[in-house]
Protein backbone atom coordinates (compact mmCIF):
# COMPACT_ATOMS: atom_id res chain seq x y z
CA UNK A 1 0.00 0.00 0.00
CA UNK A 2 1.55 3.26 -1.07
CA UNK A 3 1.66 6.20 1.23
CA UNK A 4 1.01 9.59 -0.28
CA UNK A 5 3.76 12.06 0.43
CA UNK A 6 2.81 15.00 2.57
CA UNK A 7 4.26 18.34 1.59
CA UNK A 8 5.61 20.33 4.49
CA UNK A 9 5.13 24.09 4.21
CA UNK A 10 8.30 26.14 4.53
CA UNK A 11 8.91 27.77 7.91
CA UNK A 12 7.48 31.23 8.29
CA UNK A 13 9.97 34.06 8.08
CA UNK A 14 10.53 35.74 11.43
CA UNK A 15 10.03 39.47 11.97
CA UNK A 16 11.08 41.28 15.14
CA UNK A 17 8.90 44.34 15.79
CA UNK A 18 10.50 46.89 18.12
CA UNK A 19 8.24 49.71 19.31
CA UNK A 20 7.52 51.10 22.78
CA UNK A 21 3.94 52.00 21.81
CA UNK A 22 1.90 48.84 22.57
CA UNK A 23 -0.93 49.88 20.26
CA UNK A 24 1.37 50.41 17.28
CA UNK A 25 3.27 47.19 18.01
CA UNK A 26 0.03 45.20 18.27
CA UNK A 27 -1.37 46.56 15.00
CA UNK A 28 1.90 46.01 13.11
CA UNK A 29 2.30 42.51 14.53
CA UNK A 30 -1.28 41.65 13.61
CA UNK A 31 -0.88 42.71 9.99
CA UNK A 32 2.44 40.90 9.64
CA UNK A 33 0.97 37.75 11.20
CA UNK A 34 -1.93 37.80 8.75
CA UNK A 35 0.58 38.26 5.93
CA UNK A 36 2.16 34.95 6.92
CA UNK A 37 5.07 36.04 9.10
CA UNK A 38 6.06 34.78 12.53
CA UNK A 39 6.27 37.87 14.72
CA UNK A 40 8.23 38.57 17.90
CA UNK A 41 7.95 41.86 19.78
CA UNK A 42 10.18 44.02 21.95
CA UNK A 43 9.29 47.29 23.66
CA UNK A 44 12.81 48.64 24.24
CA UNK A 45 16.30 48.55 22.79
CA UNK A 46 18.08 46.16 25.18
CA UNK A 47 15.27 43.60 24.87
CA UNK A 48 15.40 43.87 21.08
CA UNK A 49 19.17 43.31 21.01
CA UNK A 50 18.87 40.31 23.34
CA UNK A 51 16.08 38.69 21.31
CA UNK A 52 17.89 39.25 18.03
CA UNK A 53 20.97 37.60 19.51
CA UNK A 54 19.02 34.65 20.94
CA UNK A 55 17.08 33.92 17.75
CA UNK A 56 18.16 35.94 14.73
CA UNK A 57 15.12 37.22 12.81
CA UNK A 58 14.85 37.55 9.04
CA UNK A 59 14.04 41.28 9.35
CA UNK A 60 13.56 43.91 12.06
CA UNK A 61 10.85 46.58 12.06
CA UNK A 62 12.51 49.15 14.30
CA UNK A 63 11.15 52.36 15.80
CA UNK A 64 13.69 55.17 15.77
CA UNK A 65 12.51 56.72 19.05
CA UNK A 66 12.94 54.21 21.86
CA UNK A 67 13.47 54.76 25.60
CA UNK A 68 16.99 54.31 26.94
CA UNK A 69 18.55 52.97 23.76
CA UNK A 70 17.36 54.56 20.52
CA UNK A 71 16.77 52.79 17.23
CA UNK A 72 20.12 53.87 15.81
CA UNK A 73 22.01 52.19 18.64
CA UNK A 74 19.84 49.08 18.32
CA UNK A 75 20.47 48.91 14.58
CA UNK A 76 24.23 49.09 15.08
CA UNK A 77 24.16 46.49 17.85
CA UNK A 78 22.07 43.88 16.05
CA UNK A 79 24.24 44.16 12.95
CA UNK A 80 27.46 43.42 14.78
CA UNK A 81 26.80 39.73 14.07
CA UNK A 82 26.31 40.35 10.36
CA UNK A 83 23.90 41.91 7.86
CA UNK A 84 20.27 42.01 8.90
CA UNK A 85 17.48 43.78 6.95
CA UNK A 86 15.91 46.68 8.86
CA UNK A 87 12.80 48.74 8.14
CA UNK A 88 12.90 51.85 10.32
CA UNK A 89 9.84 53.59 11.74
CA UNK A 90 10.19 57.33 12.25
CA UNK A 91 7.79 59.25 14.47
CA UNK A 92 7.62 62.30 12.24
CA UNK A 93 7.86 63.14 8.58
CA UNK A 94 10.93 65.20 9.44
CA UNK A 95 13.69 64.69 6.87
CA UNK A 96 16.39 64.58 9.56
CA UNK A 97 14.76 61.52 11.12
CA UNK A 98 14.57 59.73 7.78
CA UNK A 99 18.18 60.54 6.95
CA UNK A 100 19.33 59.35 10.38
CA UNK A 101 17.70 55.98 9.74
CA UNK A 102 19.27 55.68 6.31
CA UNK A 103 22.66 56.86 7.55
CA UNK A 104 22.82 54.00 10.05
CA UNK A 105 22.01 51.57 7.26
CA UNK A 106 18.25 50.98 7.38
CA UNK A 107 17.09 49.30 4.18
CA UNK A 108 13.82 51.19 4.17
CA UNK A 109 11.75 53.45 6.40
CA UNK A 110 8.09 54.30 7.01
CA UNK A 111 6.94 57.49 8.72
CA UNK A 112 4.23 57.55 11.38
CA UNK A 113 1.30 57.68 10.98
CA UNK A 114 1.53 54.97 8.35
CA UNK A 115 -0.65 52.43 6.64
CA UNK A 116 0.00 48.95 8.09
CA UNK A 117 -0.59 47.53 4.62
CA UNK A 118 2.13 49.78 3.22
CA UNK A 119 4.49 48.59 5.95
CA UNK A 120 3.79 44.95 5.06
CA UNK A 121 4.52 45.72 1.39
CA UNK A 122 7.80 47.41 2.34
CA UNK A 123 8.79 44.43 4.51
CA UNK A 124 8.02 42.01 1.69
CA UNK A 125 9.98 44.14 -0.78
CA UNK A 126 13.09 44.25 1.44
CA UNK A 127 12.91 40.50 2.09
CA UNK A 128 12.57 39.77 -1.63
CA UNK A 129 15.65 41.85 -2.31
CA UNK A 130 17.57 40.20 0.55
CA UNK A 131 16.59 36.69 -0.53
CA UNK A 132 16.81 37.17 -4.27
CA UNK A 133 18.62 34.47 -6.17
CA UNK A 134 22.25 35.38 -6.79
CA UNK A 135 22.76 37.19 -10.07
CA UNK A 136 24.70 35.04 -12.56
CA UNK A 137 27.75 36.33 -14.32
CA UNK A 138 31.34 37.32 -13.67
CA UNK A 139 32.71 39.68 -11.06
CA UNK A 140 32.14 43.38 -11.68
CA UNK A 141 35.42 45.30 -11.51
CA UNK A 142 36.76 48.83 -11.62
CA UNK A 143 40.37 49.34 -10.62
CA UNK A 144 40.85 47.89 -7.13
CA UNK A 145 37.08 47.66 -6.62
CA UNK A 146 35.47 44.26 -7.26
CA UNK A 147 31.96 42.89 -6.68
CA UNK A 148 30.91 39.25 -6.73
CA UNK A 149 27.16 39.32 -7.53
CA UNK A 150 26.69 35.63 -6.75
CA UNK A 151 28.15 35.84 -3.24
CA UNK A 152 27.12 39.48 -2.75
CA UNK A 153 30.67 40.40 -1.70
CA UNK A 154 32.42 43.68 -2.35
CA UNK A 155 36.21 44.08 -2.18
CA UNK A 156 38.38 47.19 -2.24
CA UNK A 157 42.13 46.64 -2.46
CA UNK A 158 41.42 43.01 -1.59
CA UNK A 159 39.66 43.93 1.66
CA UNK A 160 35.96 43.20 2.08
CA UNK A 161 33.72 46.28 2.18
CA UNK A 162 30.66 45.95 4.46
CA UNK A 163 27.64 47.02 2.43
CA UNK A 164 23.94 46.92 3.22
CA UNK A 165 21.54 45.24 0.80
CA UNK A 166 20.66 48.52 -0.91
CA UNK A 167 24.23 49.78 -0.98
CA UNK A 168 25.40 46.60 -2.71
CA UNK A 169 22.58 46.74 -5.27
CA UNK A 170 23.24 50.42 -5.95
CA UNK A 171 26.97 49.89 -6.45
CA UNK A 172 26.36 46.88 -8.70
CA UNK A 173 23.99 48.98 -10.81
CA UNK A 174 26.60 51.72 -11.15
CA UNK A 175 29.23 49.17 -12.17
CA UNK A 176 26.92 47.73 -14.81
CA UNK A 177 26.30 51.19 -16.30
CA UNK A 178 29.70 52.93 -16.37
CA UNK A 179 29.88 56.43 -17.80
CA UNK A 180 26.11 56.82 -17.97
CA UNK A 181 24.31 59.63 -16.15
CA UNK A 182 21.62 58.11 -13.93
CA UNK A 183 18.85 60.24 -12.46
CA UNK A 184 17.70 59.68 -8.89
CA UNK A 185 14.23 58.74 -10.14
CA UNK A 186 15.69 56.03 -12.37
CA UNK A 187 17.90 54.73 -9.58
CA UNK A 188 14.94 54.56 -7.22
CA UNK A 189 12.93 52.67 -9.83
CA UNK A 190 15.69 50.30 -10.98
CA UNK A 191 17.46 49.65 -7.65
CA UNK A 192 14.72 50.06 -5.04
CA UNK A 193 11.85 48.94 -7.26
CA UNK A 194 9.79 51.98 -6.25
CA UNK A 195 7.86 54.02 -8.78
CA UNK A 196 7.74 56.91 -6.33
CA UNK A 197 9.31 57.81 -3.00
CA UNK A 198 11.59 60.22 -1.17
CA UNK A 199 14.58 60.89 -3.42
CA UNK A 200 16.73 61.71 -0.39
CA UNK A 201 16.90 57.92 0.02
CA UNK A 202 19.10 57.77 -3.09
CA UNK A 203 21.15 60.78 -2.01
CA UNK A 204 21.97 59.27 1.37
CA UNK A 205 22.92 55.89 -0.10
CA UNK A 206 25.23 57.53 -2.64
CA UNK A 207 26.91 59.45 0.18
CA UNK A 208 27.34 56.24 2.21
CA UNK A 209 28.83 54.47 -0.80
CA UNK A 210 31.31 57.27 -1.35
CA UNK A 211 32.44 56.98 2.27
CA UNK A 212 33.20 53.30 1.71
CA UNK A 213 34.77 53.22 -1.78
CA UNK A 214 36.25 56.66 -2.47
CA UNK A 215 39.77 57.72 -1.43
CA UNK A 216 38.37 61.15 -0.59
CA UNK A 217 34.55 61.10 -0.23
CA UNK A 218 34.49 64.91 -0.24
CA UNK A 219 36.06 64.85 -3.71
CA UNK A 220 34.66 61.70 -5.29
CA UNK A 221 36.31 60.33 -8.43
CA UNK A 222 34.21 57.20 -8.93
CA UNK A 223 30.66 58.43 -8.31
CA UNK A 224 30.34 61.94 -9.69
CA UNK A 225 27.39 64.27 -9.19
CA UNK A 226 25.94 65.66 -12.40
CA UNK A 227 24.18 68.70 -11.02
CA UNK A 228 20.48 68.90 -11.79
CA UNK A 229 20.50 65.43 -13.37
CA UNK A 230 21.88 62.69 -11.11
CA UNK A 231 25.05 60.65 -10.80
CA UNK A 232 27.65 59.03 -13.06
CA UNK A 233 30.00 56.16 -12.27
CA UNK A 234 33.42 56.76 -13.81
CA UNK A 235 35.47 53.55 -13.99
CA UNK A 236 38.99 53.69 -12.60
CA UNK A 237 41.59 54.02 -15.41
CA UNK A 238 43.32 50.75 -14.57
CA UNK A 239 40.17 48.64 -14.77
CA UNK A 240 36.80 48.59 -16.48
CA UNK A 241 33.36 47.67 -15.19
CA UNK A 242 31.34 44.85 -16.60
CA UNK A 243 28.22 45.64 -18.54
CA UNK A 244 24.88 43.90 -18.62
Amino acid sequence: MSTASVSVPPPRRRILVVDDDPTVAEVVAGYLDRAGFAVDRAADGPTAVARAAAARPDLVVLDLMLPGMDGLEVCRAIREDGPLPVVMLTARGDEDDRILGLEVGADDYVTKPFSPRELVLRVESVLRRAGAAPAPGPWLRSGTLALDPAARRALRDGTEVPLTIREFDLLAFFLRHPGRVLGREELMRRVWGWEFGDLSTVTVHVRRLREKIEDDPARPRLISTVWGVGYRFDPAPEGGAADE
